[in-house]
C-alpha cells in the first residue's frame, strides 16, 4: 500500500529518529509536525521549531500545550537562521513543509534561497544516518521557483555523502506535492 505524502514523510522520520535525539521542524505551521516530532523523540529528546509567522508560532504553542509537550523550543524566525540558534548539536532529523501556512495569508511563503540555506545548515549538523525531509508544495505563486532552487541544490550533493530521494504521485492534478528526502551516509 502506498503512503500519502505526509504519512510517508512521518514514516521516513520514524524509521530514522530515535528517542532522546534532537530534531528540527523548519516550518512549524499549525504544529502538526512539531507535535509528531515531540512525541517521536520523547521526553529526553528535543525539538527546535521555526516559523516566520506569529500565527504559526501561536498555533503550534496551542497544540503543544493541549498535548502537554514541553520538549520544544518555538523560534519566531526564518529557518535560514538555524545556525543562530543551534550550534555544536548533532541533529537526527528535520522536516520542512514548504509553501504557505494553511488558512492564512498565501503571499507569505517559503522561498528558495532561505530554504536552501536552511537545508545546507542542517546538513552540516546532521548525524550520519540522519534524514532531512522536505514536503514540497509548489502549486502556488513562487512555489515553482523554490522547487527549482531546491532541486538545483540537491542535484549537486555528493552521492558519496548523501542519498537523495524524490517521492510523489505523478497522476494527480494541480501540481501535487512531493517529498524530497536527504539521508547523510
Amino acid at each position: 500500500m502506498l503512503k500519502g505524502i505526509l504519512n510517508y514523510a512521518h514514516y521516513l522520520l520514524e524509521e530514522t529518529v530515535e528517542k532522546g535525539e534532537v530534531v528540527i521542524d523548519a516550518t512549524c505551521g499549525n504544529g502538526n509536525d512539531t507535535l509528531f516530532l515531540s512525541k517521536l523523540v520523547a521526553e529526553h529528546g528535543y525539538v527546535y521549531a521555526f516559523d516566520i509567522q506569529e500565527q504559526a508560532i501561536a498555533n503550534t504553542k496551542e497544540a503543544l500545550t493541549f498535548h502537554e509537550r514541553t520538549n520544544v523550543s518555538l523560534i519566531h524566525d526564518s529557518h535560514e537562521n538555524i545556525a543562530d540558534y543551534i550550534k555544536n548539536t548533532e541533529i537526527a532529523g528535520a522536516i520542512f513543509n514548504l509553501g504557505y501556512l494553511p488558512k492564512s495569508d498565501k503571499t507569505v511563503i517559503t522561498e528558495g534561497a532561505s530554504t536552501v540555506a536552511a537545508v545546507d545548515t542542517i546538513l552540516s549538523l546532521l548525524k550520519k544516518g540522519g534524514l532531512v525531509v522536505l514536503v514540497v508544495y509548489h502549486g502556488h505563486e513562487g512555489g515553482k521557483d523554490e522547487k527549482k532552487s531546491l532541486l538545483k541544490y540537491l542535484f549537486q550533493l555528493d552521492q558519496k555523502k548523501y542519498n537523495v530521494l524524490r517521492y510523489g504521485f505523478i497522476n494527480q492534478k494541480n501540481d501535487p506535492p512531493f517529498i524530497l528526502a536527504i539521508e547523510k551516509k
